[in-house]
């Protein structure tokens, strides 16, 4: 998700929020075989604006972006502060470098491309576009895009006023059931903002794909645990939610359909070293 998503609490800023940055590896095959991928359209557009196949990934997660962009013909690096998502990346065939965008050291290596699937709210705004813009080639594509989604209200308020009972501490539970997509749009424009401030990218836009999926009961229930709001309960609680959530789709023939919205900002690292 993007800046400000459910997957890190509001009352932080996100790249502060280390310990849930660094809990979705609790299982990391899990969040392999259920986390959506990305539409045809957006890879093949980031990798068409590209002017080479040179691809580096922060925040690669377990690969499930980058696979798509080896599969378009990149030649892809991926970044990944969690060695247990990271290792997961390289059994699939990815070459991974474990360690946080910030710390990362590019030894003089250029790229060009650098993509940020669900992972952008993790960096260090303060570092993050001005780091991509030295490891970028010019005219280089920088492209950072998320998912936003949100489930129909029969799902959503079921799960937080369940959140809201078994976790009433927690950041988490403090957030609306759903949030309009004017909500995530806006975290796209700061990070937009963010990357003009560099003053060494031009060409700054705003990209939109909507999509849907459709979800059984045991699909959803398998995704959800993934989920940053979630990776960090204990398991008393996370059954406790799951049931809630369960039993709500069950009340809706035992499936749903999300429809997602998958947000980028994007630009082209200005055409001089």
């Amino acid at each position: 998700m993007p800046t400000k998503p459910r997957e890190q609490p509001e009352s932080a800023q996100p790249h502060q929020a280390r310990q849930t940055a660094e809990s979705f590896g609790t299982d990391a095959q899990r969040y392999d075989q259920a986390r959506p991928g990305y539409p045809d359209g957006l890879v093949a557009r980031i990798v068409a604006g590209s002017p080479g196949p040179d691809l580096l990934d922060v925040g690669c997660g377990t690969g499930i972006a980058a696979r798509q962009f080896q599969a378009a013909g990149c030649a892809v690096l991926g970044i990944e502060p969690d060695a247990r998502m990271a290792d997961l990346a390289q059994a699939r065939g990815l070459q991974v470098e474990v360690a946080t965008f910030e710390a990362w050291e590019p030894a003089g290596r250029m790229f060009d491309a650098l993509i940020a699937a669900q992972s952008w709210h993790w960096v260090d705004p303060a570092v993050g576009a001005a780091k991509a813009a030295q490891v970028l080639r010019p005219n280089g594509r920088l492209a950072i895009f998320g998912h936003v989604f949100e489930p129909p209200a029969e799902v959503a308020e079921p799960f937080a006023a369940a959140y809201r009972r078994v976790a009433p501490d927690s950041p988490f539970s403090n957030q609306p059931a759903q949030r309009p997509l004017q909500t995530y749009r806006a975290g796209y424009a700061q990070i937009a903002d963010r990357i003009r401030e560099t003053e060494r990218f031009n060409d700054l836009e705003q990209w939109q794909f909507d999509w849907k999926q459709s979800y059984t009961r045991d699909q959803w229930l398998n995704l959800l645990p993934t989920t940053g709001g979630l990776t960090r309960l204990r398991p008393d609680q996370l059954t406790e939610i799951l049931g809630a959530v369960g039993d709500a789709i069950d009340a809706l023939g035992g499936r749903f359909t999300m429809h997602y919205t998958t947000l980028a900002t994007t630009a082209v690292r200005a055409g001089t070293p």
